[in-house]
């Protein structure tokens, strides 16, 4: 029995439709071209946290809903109109959804299938891959209402894309399309809509069929590239390779690539 259920109000899930071991998750909030309030927030920690620990689940997928038109356009404005300091320091009290699809111990892929603004757009830097499809638009606007960024946009972005790029989209508030972001390296694959899921799921289905303990090592290892000093990092690095070798996976790609066969790997 899976884990990740569709019993969500604003949510949909699909487990294996597209790929083996791939689960999508789809914002279903037409209405507000699928904004981040609370009750998203909410169910989107709860989907990544359940697939996380769904045995059939080796990759996710986010995204927004067929027909929504969006992504994620952002958050929900509305939400902050009446609230104060301290409401406002409860509601960004850590981890949000943003820590909670970076720190995944599964690939997260953000399959950019409308616009990406604001919260939006800092949901899709913090996932591991971004593929847009073209049309979309990216941006950081929060600057126009007399905000900044506040779901990591400010750190995640400069990372992504230099500090130069990152300031001159967070301090313009300037939109950019989905081949303008793919060059200065917000996204990494632009496709067209009728392509779009041929290239998310060819990736996720490859990244699926490898054993989720080295997919969960390599994950960590190259997100500490950023978050080290490279000495550190690279200690940090053999350590999480040496600890591989206690796995039944590690013998079985082994054997496999001397066999000349595709490996079965277990997660054990």
């Amino acid at each position: 029995m899976s884990e990740l259920t569709d019993d969500y109000e604003l949510l949909s899930v699909e487990i294996g439709e597209h790929a083996d071991r791939v689960a999508t998750v789809a914002i279903e909030r037409p209405d507000a071209r699928n904004a981040l309030n609370g009750t998203v927030r909410t169910e989107l920690k709860d989907a990544v946290a359940a697939a996380e620990a769904d045995d059939d689940v080796r990759v996710l997928v986010l995204t927004g809903g067929d027909g929504t038109g969006a992504f994620v356009a952002g958050a929900d404005v509305t939400e902050f109109k009446d609230r104060g300091v301290i409401e406002q320091r409860d509601a960004s009290a850590r981890p949000r959804i943003y820590e909670t699809v970076d720190d995944a111990s599964i690939p997260v892929i953000a399959r950019i299938n409308g616009h990406a603004l604001g919260g939006g757009c800092e949901l899709a830097q913090a996932c591991d891959v971004r593929i847009a499809q073209s049309g979309a638009k990216l941006g950081q606007p929060e600057i126009n209402l007399g905000i900044i960024p506040g779901g990591g946009g400010t750190q995640r972005l400069a990372r992504l894309v230099g500090e130069g790029q990152a300031m001159k989209l967070i301090l313009s508030g300037k939109l950019i399309d989905a081949d303008e972001a793919h060059e200065i390296g917000l996204v990494d694959d632009v496709s067209d809509e009728d392509e779009l899921d041929d290239r998310v799921y060819d990736l996720a289905g490859s990244m699926a069929a490898k054993s989720p303990i080295a997919l969960e090592f390599a994950k960590k290892a190259v997100k500490a590239s950023s978050r080290m000093g490279l000495e550190e990092g690279l200690e940090y690095e053999a350590e999480l390779f040496v600890q591989l070798f206690a796995t039944d996976d590690k013998d079985e790609g082994i054997d496999a690539f001397l066999e000349g066969r595709e490996p079965e790997f277990t997660g054990e």
